[in-house]
């Protein structure tokens, strides 16, 4: 090494640490004319590749928000949702801050089909008692959600800090306003292309995982996995090019395709804070937020989830893992179509009801799963043994190794159900930390159309302090996970939900 590099990385490092302890910290925004650079060019110049480096692996950090003197804690409250990009960010945020005025106020026009107000106007308290929240799937600079910093708006709704890491950078050339849908026809053609139009001046294409919190967030870091288990930018960007050719199929198929297909630099990691107060036993805890790939079989995911072991295993202090898990047990989340129009291109009256029609009866069902998992019995719970030629369990290898793994200090996952802990009383596996129903698990995803797709996806773990088997109850339960909850009622409040997952709480006592 140099010694002008080694300087250099000096600098580096020492103004990314003191940057920790100031109120707002992180790397240089890209420009539009960046973002088409990034799409067209591979590989990107040196100089626009080394600032998307920073971007990837730098975290923006604000600690503005202080803790009120004297306040004391029986518990902390933590909440995980992936929200689907905040395209529904009105109703987000008044889930998140229980604003329950929101609710009262929703036409019957907008309301799902079980509307219940008391049972949403509960759920809504709950969540907004949280005191860390892990968001997947959130924007900054896009249009599908009017160009929001999605992050720092809802922590500025609910007065918390927050740490952002970016995933990806979208540069599909449909995000970019670059590329026209086939399809229209001549009357729907001018309203398609405003709909499609971008302002370049606020498109950043950032989208990635959020992590908010009542108390000062430490330590921030983005760690990116070896193991990615799909390549989102080159075999996406290969598939733009087969769909040049097969233009003869049809316009309104290649509309369908496009809409499918997502062009994106970066990929998936895992964001880890520490958040420090005299309350927490050992003074510390260290949230590890994470999105694992759905684009992906099984085995790619355990490889992540390994990567995500081995960078926690020497931390001495509580551990929260949390986030979407993707246990599907395929390679690919169901979907549908309707979803990813209005992820790719927003919540829109015009997409959401004249632009599907373009899709439809060419072979791309208003309603189509992929990944569609075989057997109900896994859907339900992921964690079940295999029976081999019966149901086998893709997933199984994923659970396990979570549960056996140990930290350097002995300490272990809370895998306990105790009937006194958890929702509902049981007493099955992991019923503390996650909701279970009468079969399996509470799912945090369901599609319904001609296929109906209940899923346990997103998941929350816990190192609690002292336990060193994850199945004894009869070890300390000193910040072990209580009462996990699925808020599926709150998030149905909308007839097409606030996301395409429920969000999910659990509580974690800071004494016996």
């Amino acid at each position: 090494m140099t010694k002008a590099l080694a300087v250099f990385l000096l600098i580096f490092v020492f103004t990314f640490n003191s940057a920790q302890g100031q109120q707002s910290s992180g790397p240089a925004l890209l420009t539009y004319n960046e973002l088409v650079a990034l799409y067209e060019n591979e590989p990107p110049s040196p100089e626009l590749s080394s600032k998307l480096t920073r971007l990837l692996t730098m975290p923006f950090v604000n600690n503005s928000v202080r803790t009120r003197p004297g306040k004391t804690r029986s518990m902390l409250r933590v909440a995980t949702w992936n929200i689907e990009r905040g395209i529904e960010f009105e109703a987000l945020k008044a889930a998140l801050t229980n604003d329950q005025r929101f609710f009262r106020r929703l036409r019957p026009a907008m309301r799902g089909s079980d509307f219940n107000l008391a049972n949403i106007l509960e759920q809504a308290a709950e969540l907004s008692r949280a005191d860390i929240v892990i968001l997947n799937e959130v924007d900054w600079g896009l249009k599908r959600t009017n160009y929001r910093n999605v992050t720092r708006e809802l922590a500025s709704a609910m007065q918390m800090n927050y740490v952002f890491g970016v995933e990806f950078v979208e540069v599909d050339p449909i995000t970019l306003g670059i590329e026209t849908l086939e399809g229209e026809t001549s009357a729907d053609k001018p309203k398609m292309i405003e709909n499609l139009r971008v302002d370049k001046r606020r498109t950043l294409g950032l989208h990635g995982t959020a992590v908010l919190s009542r108390l000062p967030l430490r330590n921030t870091r983005v760690v990116r996995f070896i193991n990615q288990g799909h390549d989102w930018y080159g075999e996406e960007k290969d598939g733009i090019s087969k769909l040049e050719e097969g233009k003869r199929k049809g316009a309104k198929l290649v509309f369908g395709e496009k809409i499918m297909r997502e062009v994106r630099r970066g990929g998936r990691m895992m964001l880890l804070t520490d958040i420090s107060d005299a309350s927490i036993p050992g003074g510390a805890v260290t949230v590890v937020a994470t999105h694992l790939e759905g684009k992906s079989k099984p085995s790619q995911r355990r490889k992540q989830l390994e990567e995500v072991l081995a960078a926690v295993k020497n931390i001495d202090h509580p551990v929260i893992l949390a986030g979407d898990m993707n246990t599907s047990g395929s390679d690919a989340t169901p979907t549908s179509f309707q979803r990813e129009v209005k992820k790719r291109l927003g919540s829109t009256s015009f997409w959401a009801t004249q632009g599907i029609k373009y899709a439809t009866g060419v072979g791309l069902l208003y309603d189509i799963t992929v990944g569609l998992v075989k057997m109900q019995r896994t859907r339900n719970d992921p964690t079940v043994k295999s029976i081999k030629f019966v149901s086998e369990n893709p997933e199984e290898e994923f659970f396990d190794t979570l549960k056996d793994f140990r930290f350097a200090d002995g300490g272990a996952f809370d895998f306990r159900g105790s009937k006194e802990h958890s929702t509902g009383a049981s007493g099955e596996t992991l019923s503390d930390s996650n909701e279970r129903g009468s079969k399996g698990f509470v799912s945090t995803l369901e599609l319904n159309g001609k296929f109906d797709i209940d899923m346990k996806l997103d998941w929350i773990f816990v190192k609690p302090v002292g336990l060193t088997d994850p199945d004894d109850r009869d070890q300390p339960y000193v910040f072990a996970p209580q009462f996990g909850r699925t808020l599926k009622t709150l998030n149905y409040s909308l007839k097409d939900r606030i996301s395409d997952h429920n969000p999910l709480i659990v509580d974690l006592p800071l004494a016996r």
